[in-house]
């Protein structure tokens, strides 16, 4: 089946959001819409738009050594190094640069870095960027493996965002649950109003992008 996406625009309007509702099962839960990042993640103009939105959320006091890029946004994180050293944000680096990179997820989905990475993170003020937060937990894993190996957080951004914080740390996104898609909701499978419902699952869900079943 096809999945329709609509446009949501904030208030600059040069950024959409593009969504689908419908019945969608992720890793860790079944959510009533999808939230299509992939222009935004793919796509240099937006990558670039979406970059200085986020950027514009830190002071220039913040310090930013690394940027630690999930879901596939290192496209993004490339531009908001970009404008960060123009910016002429503080880095404690020997390089005066800042770093882009991404974590190696294992089996178990525990985030690691392999050795020639560690030194991008180990000692370092590390800014995590997402492409999306609804339940936490994938950022919450990202400041605890920045923790462990040694780094220092300085704080959690996304393109989309269902909560206000996690781990102690405001999220910076440009689209928002309580400003630009109230009636999103994410539920264990258990306790799916959908499922409870009859209504079957449209698609499967994750970073990558969608497979959508042909009900």
């Amino acid at each position: 089946m096809a999945i329709k996406l609509v446009e949501i625009r904030n208030r600059s309007g040069n950024l959409p959001l593009r969504v689908a509702k419908g019945h969608f099962a992720t890793s860790h839960s079944h959510i009533n819409y999808y939230v299509d990042l992939t222009m935004t993640k793919h796509r240099l103009s937006e990558a670039r738009q979406a970059a200085q939105t986020l950027c514009g959320a830190y002071s220039a006091s913040t310090i930013v050594d690394t940027i630690l890029c999930l879901d596939g946004t290192e496209v993004i994180g490339a531009c908001m190094a970009s404008e960060l050293t123009r910016a002429g944000f503080t880095n404690m680096n020997a390089h005066r640069t800042i770093y882009v990179t991404t974590p190696e997820h294992t089996s178990g989905s525990q985030l690691i870095f392999r050795d020639n990475i560690a030194p991008m993170i180990v000692g370092k003020h590390v800014l995590i960027l997402a492409a999306s937060v609804t339940t936490g937990y994938t950022v919450q894993a990202a400041v605890e493996a920045v923790k462990y190996y040694m780094g220092i957080p300085e704080g959690i951004c996304c393109i989309f965002s269902c909560v206000d914080e996690c781990e102690g740390f405001p999220i910076k996104s440009v689209y928002t649950k309580r400003l630009h898609l109230s009636d999103y909701e994410s539920c264990s499978s258990h306790d799916c109003p959908l499922c409870k419902a009859n209504i079957k699952l449209d698609a499967m869900v994750n970073s990558h992008g969608i497979s959508a079943f042909g009900n």
